[in-house]
């Protein structure tokens, strides 16, 4: 299970430091692809649990499946860790999270994501203990 919040540099090549309970949960090879949440973010996926995703996509109806696969799989890269323990994340993926200097990266059970600083600020405002008791009012827990 991957859990945590870290915050790391991304450097001028566009690499970032994955913490190393992270990269043993991910194992070798695993994509980062735009976040399909509504959010500016970045996911990271291990192999089997993108074959998880592509899987349930796969059980939309074909519209809408085909419009997350145009989506996602458009901005969707194979990356492997270098030998610090980095991934390069592609240009194009740090123009869409707006990745520059900082990043936030969280632990969310089966994936990670990877968050710019400034809209990680933004996002985690929205969440107050009052609005997270209300949702977890609904499992009665």
């Amino acid at each position: 299970m991957l859990y945590g919040g870290y915050q790391h540099s991304v450097d001028k090549k566009g690499r970032v430091f994955i913490p190393s309970k992270f990269r043993e949960e991910l194992g070798e090879g695993f994509i980062v692809c735009r976040g399909i949440y509504g959010k500016r973010c970045l996911c990271v996926y291990s192999a089997d649990q993108w074959d998880k995703l592509v899987e349930k996509i796969g059980t939309l109806p074909s519209t809408k499946a085909s419009a997350v696969k145009r989506f996602l799989y458009d901005g969707a890269f194979n990356v492997e860790f270098d030998s610090q323990g980095r991934i390069l994340i592609p240009a194009a993926l740090r123009e869409y999270a707006q990745l520059e200097n900082e990043a936030h990266i969280i632990g969310m059970d089966t994936n990670l994501e990877i968050w710019s600083n400034a809209l990680w600020a933004e996002e985690n405002d929205t969440y107050t203990p009052e609005s997270v008791a209300a949702i977890m009012e609904e499992l009665n827990f």
